[in-house]
């Protein structure tokens, strides 16, 4: 195993439990950190007993509808195999705490997928092909918020840098060469319709929107083209409130003053980072009261929630949450399955790119150790040049003898094996060094009546000469 993918979304989890894993922003970098010091720390981590393998990699994706580690073993080849378990034990244990559930309860609920599967995934995840409103564009750039939360927190290497610079790159052509976003509705709009079959003319409401983040400014551009009679915008700080209430012609509140001002408003949109629930069922009790009954509509796109569950069994309110909307956002069926077919085979052609270069990366400890062998080599063969030259030695006759000391080094191992190999085996070991050291010049057969004559004692081996490989080439 190269890539885990860990984690929980709409379509395994409630958004009650789903709100217990959730992270705000400012909070991915230090468990980003946290994680990253569990999987490297010599305590029964997955780097235990391989001191020598480079950190392990986790990235970290929380949105309203999924929160997902992505994480790659240090080390590579071996290495990453022996620490794969652990890796895999570590963010199962890590996630389970964080979200204060049993490892079973959450594995109930959580997707654990490797390498190609995993590289599937995070593409359909960045394509939109796995959002709650198919196609949507939003999650994209929250896995680019979540990659610079990881390369920021120092958590970010090679693996799963090439994992989203990939999805980035099939997401692109998915958006550019498919329909797949343009026959869905958003969850705003969704919002909007709800809101339309309550009350019969939206011109004449008051709408109040809970925070300022980019769900709300969507959900209140699209309100706004409805023209309600007042629009209000309550934020913990103001001064970003103030900035979106501007752009709307709405009013600023603050959200100490929320509480008193509830009753206002016929439709409440709330979604912020709060962990904690900001409209509770007592307020909500309170505003309908001083409203006669009158019906309020309310929608909680946060996670965790931003209103109390409890509030759906008043009377007069309508709560919605993300998941009471995805009903709304399946539409033009048809059409959506032709460009979700399309999407599939680009997603599918990139998986296969991927899983492709994470196999040549199994072979980059073998290319490192060539390169350090063949460098240990150089450098005997140029001090022994040196010493021959500083005692005045032909220069002609101390580059041979550099040369040939470099040949025959390169020579020897493979040659060796060729004299060792049996009868039933020489002839596939004569092909490899054919294919290898002369580029298929000769075939099996021919080498093997080319073989270099054993050295007698008290001579050096010599062998028949032939273009070493270049070092280059092996990488």
């Amino acid at each position: 195993m190269t890539v885990l993918t860990l984690g929980l979304n709409h379509h395994t989890a409630a958004v009650d439990l789903r709100g217990r894993f959730a992270f705000a922003v400012e909070q991915l970098s230090p468990a980003l950190r946290q994680l990253h010091e569990r999987l490297a720390s010599p305590n029964g981590s997955a780097h235990a007993g391989n001191a020598h393998a480079a950190p392990p990699e986790v990235a970290l994706l929380s949105t309203c509808n999924r929160t997902e580690l992505y994480c790659a073993p240090g080390g590579l080849g071996a290495s990453a195999g022996t620490s794969a378990s652990a890796v895999r034990h570590a963010a199962i244990e890590w996630l389970a705490h964080v979200g204060q559930v049993s490892q079973e309860e959450l594995l109930r609920h959580t997707y654990l997928l490797e390498d190609g599967q995993a590289a599937r995934h995070a593409f359909r995840v960045a394509s939109g092909l796995d959002s709650m409103v198919l196609g949507e564009p939003q999650i994209l750039g929250q896995m680019k918020q979540a990659v610079r939360e990881a390369d920021t927190a120092g958590t970010l290497g090679t693996t799963l840098h090439q994992l989203f610079q990939r999805g980035f790159a099939v997401a692109k052509e998915v958006r550019t060469s498919t329909e797949i976003g343009a026959h869905s509705i958003s969850m705003a709009a969704a919002a909007v319709r709800l809101a339309g079959e309550l009350f019969e003319d939206l011109g004449r409401t008051r709408v109040l929107f809970v925070g300022a983040g980019e769900m709300i400014e969507l959900t209140a551009t699209h309100f706004a083209a409805r023209t309600p009679r007042a629009m209000a915008v309550a934020n913990r700080t103001l001064e970003r409130g103030e900035k979106l209430a501007t752009h709307l012609g709405a009013q600023a509140i603050r959200l100490a003053d929320l509480p008193d001002r509830l009753h206002e408003f016929d439709i409440v949109v709330s979604c912020t980072a709060s962990t904690l629930p900001i409209i509770g069922l007592g307020a909500v009790e309170r505003a309908l009261k001083a409203r006669k009954r009158r019906p309020m509509f309310m929608v909680d796109l946060a996670v965790p929630r931003d209103i109390e569950p409890e509030v759906a069994r008043l009377g007069d309110v309508y709560l919605y949450t993300v998941d009471d909307l995805s009903a709304l956002v399946q539409t033009a069926s048809e059409k959506r399955q032709a460009a979700v077919a399309q999407a599939e085979a680009i997603i599918e052609t990139g998986v296969q790119g991927f899983v492709s270069w994470l196999d040549q990366r199994t072979t980059v400890p073998l290319i490192q150790a060539l390169h350090t062998q063949a460098d240990a080599w150089r450098a005997t063969e140029i001090a022994r040049a040196r010493k021959l030259l500083a005692k005045g030695e032909d220069v002609e006759a101390v580059l041979d003898a550099l040369s040939r000391g470099l040949t025959q080094k390169m020579l020897h191992g493979a040659l060796a094996e060729l004299h060792s190999a049996d009868t039933r085996h020489r002839p596939q070991v004569a092909a490899s060094l054919s294919r290898l050291f002369l580029r298929g010049d000769l075939t099996p057969a021919r080498a093997g009546t080319h073989a270099a004559p054993r050295a007698t004692p008290g001579q050096p081996e010599r062998s028949r000469p032939a273009d070493p490989a270049d070092p280059e080439d092996l990488a």
